[in-house]
């Protein structure tokens, strides 16, 4: 797994002119500087500016570049600070014990009190506030039911102190604090299947926000939206919603969530200009908003899960090889040298993407491994892996129906489905 951050800005700018690195390189050897300084740029040096290995290039080919795109180096994500430490990948905390830290928190006498009092004392927000961090940070690898349950329940104790003796800064505080718990509860109902749940729990987080004028729990709130209608198949109100949150989000990371949920929505529709032109961006929105601290934040965008998003839009652009590049740097970013990941739905979505790539380029084999793959993960979606599992599915099926291999794995998405339609996702154990 990298320490390095991507460079999706560089990224970005290559795909939108369908370039491959190859095509890059020569291109870059090609500019009047290529040429006078007699560069040997290659598929290998782009491939380590856009991985974040090389965070400045030497003189010569930040000229050429400048040259080929007509933008300056920052403008094309390089800088010359030098990067500290990794931690974008692999959050300062492992994400698992998030939510042991976070039952420690609540198990202070303090904070305690404070709850059964349905009072706000001295620290009890700021502790409130890292509870919901925390969290928010489990999502990526704590069962989803596990995490819905303990969210109810910190709801339930917040929502007493909501009745309580508070200031107007105070009683603002905390409704965003119980906007983001209601956020995050409204995208673990989702997982698990619970769909009426999960548009509750997201009307209910966009009114806190509109309550305190919080742009960016709105714009989540918004990207919820657009989520459910991605996989709802619902691909316009995709890039309907994700427009309507960007009018009200800022500079954020919800901003560029939702550009790139306004990406894979026209991606579906197959729009690849627009897409493409999202994703740029996203990207750039990206490298305006600060460097996450914790990357594994439910609520936080960081610059692998830009890689992630653009291997599936490549994926339903039908872009076989870009696609493919992008889906292999995702897992691989994301798998730990043990071979667990620290973003196993990510890792999942990228599997089915190559399944996909695979069984349209004619090897089952291949194809079917990387499908199973996807279910043998621990922490799931069910409702995005269902989705995600039916598009490999229909393929399978309709090249190789007689196949064991193509049966096998139509028998696991089948009970994934059932999993997901009576709301027992231990019938994927």
């Amino acid at each position: 797994m990298r320490d390095y951050i991507p460079n999706v800005r560089l990224r970005a700018w290559r795909n939108e002119h369908r370039l491959t690195r190859a095509d890059m390189a020569d291109r870059i050897n090609a500019t009047p500087v290529g040429i006078a300084e007699r560069l040997t740029c290659d598929e290998e040096r782009v491939r380590r500016w856009e991985a974040g290995e090389v965070r400045w290039p030497r003189t010569p080919y930040r000229l050429a570049l400048t040259q080929l795109t007509g933008l300056e180096p920052e403008a094309l994500g390089f800088s010359q600070t030098k990067q500290t430490g990794g931690g974008l990948i692999e959050a300062r905390v492992i994400p698992a014990d998030a939510l042991r830290a976070e039952a420690d928190l609540y198990g202070t006498m303090e904070l305690a009190q404070q709850l059964q009092a349905s009072d706000v004392g001295t620290g009890t927000l700021e502790a409130l506030a890292e509870a919901v961090d925390l969290l928010c940070r489990a999502y990526p690898v704590v069962p989803a039911g596990t995490l819905r349950d303990r969210t109810q329940k910190r709801l339930a104790q917040i929502n007493r102190l909501l009745a309580g003796r508070l200031t107007l800064d105070q009683h603002r505080e905390l409704l965003v604090i119980t906007g983001w718990l209601t956020a995050l509860l409204g995208c673990v109902h989702y997982d698990l299947g619970e769909r009426e749940e999960a548009e509750t729990a997201r009307r209910a987080a966009f009114e806190m926000g509109r309550q305190v004028g919080h742009g960016e729990l709105m714009g989540w709130a918004h990207e919820m939206s657009a989520w459910f209608a991605l996989v709802e198949g619902r691909y316009e109100d995709v890039v309907a919603a994700a427009r309507m949150g960007q009018a009200v989000a800022g500079t954020s990371s919800a901003m560029v969530q939702l550009t790139l949920q306004e990406a894979r929505g026209l991606a579906r529709i197959g729009d690849r200009r627009e897409a493409d032109r999202a994703l740029t961006r996203g990207a750039e929105v990206l490298g305006s908003v600060p460097m996450p601290e914790h990357p594994d934040h439910h609520f936080v965008f960081d610059h692998a899960k830009w890689i992630f998003y653009a291997a599936t839009c490549y994926t339903w652009l039908a872009d076989d090889d870009r696609a493919e590049e992008h889906a292999r740097e995702t897992i691989q970013m994301h798998t730990r040298p043990d071979g667990t990941s620290n973003a196993p739905m990510r890792v999942a979505d990228a599997h089915i993407d190559l399944g996909i790539i695979h069984a349209r380029r004619g090897d089952l084999d291949a194809a079917a491994d990387e499908g199973l793959a996807a279910f043998d993960i621990d922490r799931r979606s069910l409702t995005d892996l269902v989705n995600r599992a039916g598009d490999l599915d229909r393929i399978l099926q309709q090249r190789y129906r007689k196949d064991a291999l193509a049966t096998e794995f139509h028998e696991r998405f089948v009970t994934a489905r059932r999993a997901l339609a009576n709301r027992r996702p231990e019938l994927l154990e």
